[in-house]
């Protein structure tokens, strides 16, 4: 199963300073979602293949072991909808986001929201 997750929409979530460095923000979701790779979610067993979708001042976040890191070349919103339609297994998003939650829930994608993987504080 893939688990895709909207970086701006997870980050932007949480009030605590993340516009201030974007790129760091994306760096500590990234690996907060290490563990996830492995172990699941609530509901979304484990392995997953995880892929963190970064746009604007994020980009360059570098992947690591079980996370993957597409940076999308103009619109995250664009990049997740081609990534959902690309992926021949199942595909879980995490977004907030209800325009983007319409075009990949009629792709076969199930929707999650950003405290999935980045509870608030």
């Amino acid at each position: 199963m893939t688990l895709v997750v909207d970086a701006a929409n997870v980050v932007g979530s949480v009030p605590d300073g993340w516009w201030r460095d974007r790129k760091g923000a994306a760096e500590r979701l990234r690996d907060r979602l290490v563990p996830v790779a492995s172990g699941g979610l609530p509901g979304v067993p484990g392995p997953l293949d995880v892929v963190l979708v970064v746009e604007g001042q994020a980009r360059g976040v570098a992947p690591v072991p079980g996370v993957r890191v597409e940076a999308a070349p103009a619109s995250g919103d664009d990049r997740i909808v081609e990534l959902v339609a690309g992926t021949p297994a199942p595909c879980v998003v995490v977004t907030a986001d209800r325009g983007l939650r319409a075009r990949v829930t009629p792709l076969g994608a199930t929707c999650l929201g950003p405290r999935a993987v980045h509870p608030p504080r």
